[in-house]
């Protein structure tokens, strides 16, 4: 197995909060989406709704992946203002979530 070199990708699982609208959520996504206009190391942005028919989502419905250069990137991202100001916004409209960085490790067979 091999780690990547420098990419860093990070992954949110989210549940919003009930009575959120679906035309806020569907606001924050694109403000989300924005950020890789805004904040220089996040390189792409990717988002969707569980579809699994297992049922084993543990009440998470979104999740939305951004992906870096590094984990310095991933640093300054968290820092930066637009990003910040942004978080406030998107928090308090969950109900919960998860938040995982990960290098993503590609297995040779």
């Amino acid at each position: 197995m091999e780690e990547a070199k420098g990419v860093v990708k990070h992954v949110l699982l989210a549940k919003f909060k009930d009575g959120i609208s679906e035309d806020r959520i569907q606001q924050l996504i694109k403000d989300y989406a924005n950020l890789v206009n805004l904040i220089e190391p996040m390189k792409a942005f990717h988002w969707g709704k569980d579809v699994s028919n297992e049922n084993l989502h543990q009440g998470f419905t979104h999740i939305f992946e951004s992906t870096f250069e590094s984990t310095e990137g991933v640093a300054e991202y968290v820092a930066h203002p637009a990003h910040v100001e942004y978080a406030n916004l998107f928090l308090a409209c969950l109900d919960k979530f998860v938040l995982i960085d990960y290098k993503p490790t590609t297995v040779h067979v």
